[in-house]
């Protein structure tokens, strides 16, 4: 690939719709009235909304202009580390479209209901295969609503066995919603420290597992896109105190098919299927945070569970340990479909999306190293990890590296996580990437190390190509304007 996808083009201004138009200016044509026009009673309807008068091209215009504005994973790459913003085929968009989904009314009776619950019920066992658990409940709505669930089975367990733990162990490279999710649920987050190899060591555990502790809460691979090599001795240290090992599942693509959760020791996992399982991820949903268990602690799953009973389908709340209901309705249907559609058409592919994910992101780490600082020099999982310490003598910080590479066409990476890491650059470049596009993004991150060097001024004035330039994020923070 020659050239960067970054240029300066044409950058449209757009003006409020109330700023556009003309009185009496219409987008459609209308039949022939057949009653009489009169006057709406304004006793009954009220104050009528002052509304823009425009043409379909206004219209039209308008809302292409504000879409060149964004930027998503349809327009470039999105390396965004921990977050899995992959490319996700447009036919699982179409299978969730399709009306019998789409239309499908939550207060349906079962008799109705039959082939959503059969998607339900095959859902479950799909990802109960690929986990290499026993059970799935797919009511959580988001990751940090899977943690809860996972948080909320750990109490009950220990309750239902009159054990009184107080304790959640969380490592530092921990998602950030892991404390907060024990926390809610009545137990004190304990902090530990990876080795210097940025994963777990069992002595550290060993410190602090004892009859307290109600369980650990482990991301694997972790938020360095490290593998927790040493989790099946660590869980062997929690289930001899009597804990349980949780596992926030938000990296899972880069296991699929090849990592068995149950040898790990693992009783809970959570799934991402808004990054995992193909449903576009950011801007707040829809996610859905589906939750696998071990056989033991499949009775304190939420309600109502899907049960298959003389070839008919229906919702039972007939478990009596469950932790109850996690919302109104039977989690985001649509991601279901989405994810449901994805494992179909993928198959045993699956494996490969993951071993492709690998090489990527080993791939960039390898060709990178050398211009910018690698926070671990070993062989990663899904995403590297880079500082900005090569550029410090420049006085370059990581922020002005990833404003600058919006100038060159590309989505900054995640930036200043994982918090373990100073002045972190977090890519994740996912298993859609080609070679082509990697190999271009290589490249403009070494004009970004090299232009540090010779002319560090492009760095603190980028981004120069975009509509937007640099904002003052601290003032927009100390002083936010919430009216529009």
């Amino acid at each position: 690939m020659n050239g960067f996808p970054g240029t300066s083009g044409l950058i449209f201004d757009e003006l409020l719709l109330w700023e556009k138009g003309a009185k009496g200016r219409r987008g459609m044509s209308l039949p022939p009235r057949d009653v009489d026009l009169t006057s709406p009673d304004q006793a009954l309807v009220g104050e009528l909304p002052d509304l823009p008068d425009l043409s379909e091209m206004d219209v039209v215009r308008h809302y292409t202009r504000l879409s060149q504005w964004n930027f998503g994973v349809d327009q470039g790459m999105y390396p965004l580390g921990s977050c899995t913003m992959k490319y996700n085929p447009k036919t699982n968009e179409k299978q969730a479209g399709l009306q019998g989904f789409a239309a499908a009314h939550p207060l349906l009776p079962d008799s109705l209901s039959q082939g959503a619950f059969k998607l339900i019920h095959d859902l479950e066992r799909f990802l109960a295969e690929i986990t290499c658990m026993d059970a799935v409940s797919l009511q959580p709505a988001a990751g940090a609503q899977g943690e809860l669930t996972g948080m909320l089975i750990i109490y009950a367990y220990h309750k239902s066995r009159n054990s009184k733990r107080t304790k959640i162990i969380v490592p530092d490279t921990a998602h950030g919603t892991n404390p907060a999710s024990a926390a809610l649920c009545g137990f004190q987050p304990v902090n530990v420290k990876s080795g210097e190899k940025g994963i777990l060591t069992p002595e550290v555990i060993a410190q602090v597992m004892d009859e307290s502790v109600a369980g650990i809460m482990v991301t694997n691979p972790n938020t360095l896109g490290l593998f927790e090599e040493h989790i099946i001795e660590i869980s062997e240290i929690v289930h001899e105190k009597g804990g349980l090992v949780y596992c926030d599942g938000a990296n899972m693509n880069a296991i699929m098919g090849i990592a068995d959760s149950a040898k790990m020791g693992i009783d809970i996992q959570h799934l991402n299927l808004h990054k995992t399982f193909s449903t576009p991820h950011g801007s707040g949903g829809p996610g859905s945070g589906p939750v696998c268990v071990r056989k033991h602690l499949e009775p304190f799953l939420p309600v109502p569970r899907i049960a298959f009973e003389e070839g008919v389908y229906r919702l039972s709340e007939d478990f009596p340990q469950s932790i109850g209901k996690l919302h109104a309705f039977y989690g985001n249907y649509g991601v279901l479909v989405k994810a449901y559609s994805y494992v179909l058409s993928m198959g045993p592919l699956l494996q490969r999306a993951s071993q492709l994910a690998v090489l990527n992101a080993n791939y960039i780490k390898e060709l990178l190293k050398d211009v910018f600082h690698l926070a671990y020099d070993r062989p990663c999982m899904h995403e590297c990890v880079f500082t900005d310490k090569e550029q410090h003598e420049q006085k370059i910080s990581t922020f002005e590296i990833a404003k600058r590479l919006m100038d060159y066409g590309f989505h900054p990476p995640t930036i200043y996580f994982p918090l373990v890491v100073s002045g972190a650059i977090m890519i994740e470049p996912t298993e859609t990437e080609s070679k082509e596009t990697l190999d271009s993004f290589v490249q403009a991150m070494k004009s970004i190390a090299q232009e540090a060097k010779d002319h560090p001024e492009l760095l603190r004035e980028a981004p120069t190509k975009t509509k937007v330039k640099r904002m003052d994020e601290t003032a927009a923070a100390r002083h936010p304007c919430l009216t529009g």
